[in-house]
């Protein structure tokens, strides 16, 4: 053979196409032999058959049993290879260059692997589909926990609900924290500390040499959360449910459930199996799937002694806004709730339908006192709403109080 066997070949294609050749055949050829060969041959351009047939033996064969293997392999590409498909006497008036260059062969028979890297298509579409088809990639589909994630929540059946509640609460990992009145020794703090600056300060003559300094503690921030499970949110209730256990089984969360009346769900739904935890909280809520007293349940919770709970938490509300209470109650222990509590976040499982306003007099009367009120009709928004909790605790006005102008109320 002439001088420069290989000149103008993608080397890493070459080296990518022999070794899904030597694969096919058994020889254990990865991305590291690959890579091996690659570097071989930029060190050394083979110009001879028997160059290039070290320079890939030593590079792709790691034990004697795969010797015959790689021979039959090696000889059967040099000696039944087809030329390039872009050749100098090939290529089109203008486009001729030295990037593609012929190689010798003997015969036209590709192999079962649809050829080296003059032949790049995989091999069901380079026999399949003609030249001029252009390349069908295979379609791509969303996983099946994502296919359910768009899904109304009366569409899903109890196993998929018990799924995606696990996705629910590998995403409440990230957790909202305060600032403490503690402080801890840190290279990054503003403040010196001054019981271990005068400690070591003993070990120089009391010259404070070595300043230490120390940074304010952070702890996670409380959440509360309330579910409504009135008729209403029949459709909603049970997914809400495995949102509550989320926050209950991974953080120091208080959650209830309120329809008339209003119920304590934390220690319920902590149970490590979520259908019984469901199942619990499901039987300690009497008046499920009755009227709705927002204002009413608010009250009482900050009338017992859960009331503490909320002083500085995030209050997540899920719940449509109706309610039976008359929206002046509701706006008047709304006003007490947003002065105890750091923010409140409403879950409005409407409020991602197209033209949405908050017309219902429960939703206008509490709107003003929320911080974000944020779409909950599937899963995805569930998500979304769990991952905004680290951005409601900065410190942004109630956006609502100013922005939204008052809605026309719907009694």
């Amino acid at each position: 053979m002439r001088h420069g066997l290989l000149r103008g070949v993608d080397r890493a294609a070459f080296a990518t196409a022999f070794a899904d050749r030597l694969r096919r055949t058994g020889v254990p050829a990865g991305l590291t032999e690959a890579g091996d060969f690659v570097r071989a041959l930029g060190v050394c351009t083979p110009g001879e058959t028997t160059a290039l047939y070290w320079a890939a033996r030593i590079s792709f064969v790691r034990r004697h049993a795969d010797l015959a293997a790689f021979d039959r392999v090696f000889a059967a590409v040099f000696a039944d290879a087809p030329p390039l498909p872009l050749t100098r006497s090939a290529a089109p008036p203008g486009a001729r260059d030295d990037v593609h260059l012929p190689v010798p062969a003997d015969t036209d028979d590709t192999g079962d692997g649809g050829g080296l890297p003059w032949a790049t298509l995989p091999a069901p579409v380079a026999e399949a589909e003609p030249s001029d088809a252009g390349v069908r990639l295979p379609e791509r589909r969303p996983s099946a926990l994502a296919g359910l994630a768009d899904r109304p929540f009366e569409d899903l059946d109890d196993a998929q609900l018990a799924l995606l509640g696990e996705a629910l609460r590998e995403a409440v990992a990230r957790w909202p924290s305060r600032r403490t009145r503690r402080h801890a020794v840190g290279p990054a703090g503003r403040r010196v500390a001054l019981r271990p600056t005068i400690a070591r300060a003993r070990r120089t003559a009391w010259e404070p040499v070595e300043v230490v300094r120390e940074r304010p503690l952070r702890r996670p921030r409380r959440v509360v959360l309330l579910c409504d499970v009135s008729e209403s949110m029949r459709a909603q209730a049970h997914a809400y449910l495995h949102l509550l256990r989320a926050f209950a089984v991974t953080t120091d969360a208080e959650v209830f459930a309120f329809a008339t009346t209003l119920t304590r769900l934390t220690v319920a739904l902590r149970h490590t199996s979520a259908s019984a935890a469901i199942a619990h909280a499901g039987a300690a809520v009497t008046d499920r799937f009755g009227g709705t007293r927002i204002a009413t349940n608010l009250r009482g919770l900050l009338a017992s002694p859960h009331g503490d709970a909320v002083r500085g938490a995030v209050v997540l509300i899920g719940s449509d806004g109706w309610d039976s209470d008359p929206p002046a109650e509701l706006a008047a222990v709304m006003a007490r709730l947003s002065r105890r509590a750091h923010r409140i976040v409403w879950l409005n499982p409407r409020a991602g339908a197209p033209g949405f306003a908050p017309l219902v007099a429960g939703m206008a009367a509490a709107l003003p006192y929320c911080d974000r009120l944020l779409p909950a009709a599937t899963f995805r928004d569930l998500l979304d709403a769990a991952g905004q909790l680290q951005s409601v605790t900065c410190t942004e006005g109630r956006k609502w109080f100013t922005a939204t102008p008052t809605p026309r109320i719907i009694a």
